[in-house]
């Protein structure tokens, strides 16, 4: 069975978003513009206010779809379908913008320690124009594996018998939070069809069995494609495992819309400044 090693290491870039919220990307800048299905990675984090109390005022997308994970703080989703709900420590928000939607995403605390994330999943073309759909999960409907050794909760995929909520997924996602006490290990098969990486959110981690740098918090390790993956805890660390079977489609960015073609990316400018957006 192929064991799974770290391709690459990626620092991630400090950059700003919306109403100039403070974040740091990994996927999406140009280190790794995309992997495939994963179009960005944002983590948001700051006990500072200013960081983040701008928040992300109203704000269009097309052919994507966001998958936002609070680790700590509340936010407010309100959306061009009527979606409305807050989401608090360890929900998600799992959007499927299809052929527009129109939403934002504001702090509900004024104070405090917000911290979270934000993937972009690539829609294939067939379903880029569907009906924009919203999947609000509470941290109550996670199930979690917990042992001695490590406690995962499964957002989407299996860890042996427990599966998460999301289901019936084109790309069969897999995104699984793991929480693992030092030098225990955590071994997982992954799909050798998939592309896959590691967010280490804290500690220190080693991936494989071949030597490699150190990698410390906040950091991106992207791995290549096998089977049997295995991390070992240096100290007691968390990180993210996120894995998505590539879609192998054209890809044409505009902001916040994402399709085939080029043409299509001004279809859907024009479709928005025109008011035929939102579907």
């Amino acid at each position: 069975m192929k064991q799974t090693e770290i391709s690459k290491i990626i620092e991630p870039m400090a950059t700003s978003d919306g109403a100039g919220v403070k974040l740091k990307r990994s996927i999406g800048t140009p280190l790794i513009d995309y992997l495939d299905p994963f179009l960005m990675l944002d983590e948001f984090g700051s006990e500072n206010k200013d960081d983040y109390i701008g928040g992300f005022p109203p704000h269009p997308h097309r052919g994507i779809e966001t998958v936002t994970y609070m680790l700590n703080g509340e936010f407010e989703h309100e959306d061009s379908t009527g979606a409305k709900g807050k989401m608090s420590s360890g929900d998600v928000q799992w959007m499927k913008t299809g052929g527009g939607i129109i939403h934002s995403e504001m702090p509900a605390m004024s104070e405090g320690k917000l911290h979270g994330f934000q993937l972009w999943v690539n829609m294939p073309a067939k379903l880029k124009m569907n009906k924009p759909e919203y999947i609000y999960i509470d941290a109550k409907q996670m199930k979690v594996h917990k042992d001695s050794e490590k406690k995962i909760k499964i957002i989407a995929g299996k860890f042996g018998k427990v599966e998460g909520p999301v289901k019936g997924h084109n790309i069969e996602p897999i995104y699984l939070d793991v929480e693992l006490e030092k030098d225990k290990e955590f071994d997982f098969d992954l799909p050798s069809t998939h592309n896959s990486f590691l967010y280490l959110i804290d500690g220190e981690i080693k991936v494989g069995d071949k030597n490699h740098e150190q990698v410390n918090n906040s950091t991106l390790i992207i791995l290549t494609k096998g089977k049997k993956l295995k991390v070992k805890g240096i100290s007691k660390s968390k990180f993210l495992l996120i894995s998505g079977k590539p879609i192998g489609e054209p890809i044409a960015r505009g902001g916040p819309f994402v399709m085939n073609t080029k043409e299509e990316i001004l279809k859907a400018i024009e479709d928005y400044h025109n008011g035929n957006f939102v579907r």
